[in-house]
């Protein structure tokens, strides 16, 4: 294994970890939920570290637009379809943007190591 796929491995890691992390913030009721809070602060340094991982490998600008952009996604669709909050044009014309742009990162810049 190419130690770019590694890389970025780590960095789907770090994005999965932060968006449980956020999920169990939002869980968490403003840290008066001892488990939830445990958790996300658990899942959050995990992040951080998969993160750090990812940058061994990664420009920092690159890395960190993914791990935002895509963990800014993922956590809106986890608050669309666990929380059962609603997103509304704006929010899903925000969204659209942010997947063009990682898209646009992914296919079109060679400053990704790929």
């Amino acid at each position: 294994m190419t130690p770019t796929l590694m890389a970025y491995g780590a960095l789907g890691l770090a994005i999965v970890c932060e968006v449980t992390g956020s999920s169990l913030l939002a869980l968490s009721q403003q840290f008066s939920k001892l488990l939830p809070t445990i958790g996300m602060g658990l899942f959050f340094v995990a992040s951080l570290f998969f993160l750090s991982h990812a940058l061994k490998v990664l420009p920092l600008g690159v890395a960190y637009a993914i791990w935002a952009g895509v963990g800014m996604i993922l956590t809106a669709l986890v608050g669309l379809v666990v929380f059962r909050q609603s997103l509304d044009v704006g929010a899903m014309v925000g969204i659209a943007m942010i997947v063009g742009g990682v898209i646009v990162m992914r296919v079109f810049s060679t400053a990704g190591g790929h």
